[in-house]
């Protein structure tokens, strides 16, 4: 389960390093569904490109895609982002928790 919640994590946040699919996800969060063409004409950038964009995301599991004919739409699967917000969020924790007794350690040692 953990190597597999790792790799989920690996996936998601690759997908997400780069600013045109975080671009992508945004947009698709605003719309209930898109045309990956529609997508391209949005970015001016081509169908191949947009189309490996899009590809990353499916792997991470961060879209799903639906066919009709020649079309190709694509939608936002929030579920695969509470992943990897969940993580965040249990790291900010442990960190946020730590820096706390950081500070308070120096308080301590400042006042003697």
């Amino acid at each position: 389960m953990g190597e597999y919640l790792e790799r989920g994590l690996d996936e998601a946040f690759f997908a997400l390093s780069h600013r045109t699919r975080r671009r992508m996800l945004v947009h698709l969060s605003e719309a209930r569904e898109m045309r990956v063409t529609d997508l391209a004409r949005r970015y001016r950038l081509s169908l191949n490109t947009v189309s490996k964009h899009v590809g990353v995301l499916e792997r991470a599991r961060l879209v799903r895609r639906r066919v009709a004919g020649r079309e190709h739409f694509i939608k936002v699967v929030p579920a695969r982002l509470a992943v990897a917000e969940r993580w965040l969020q249990h790291h900010r924790r442990f960190w946020t928790e730590r820096l706390d007794v950081l500070a308070a350690l120096f308080e301590a040692k400042a006042r003697n």
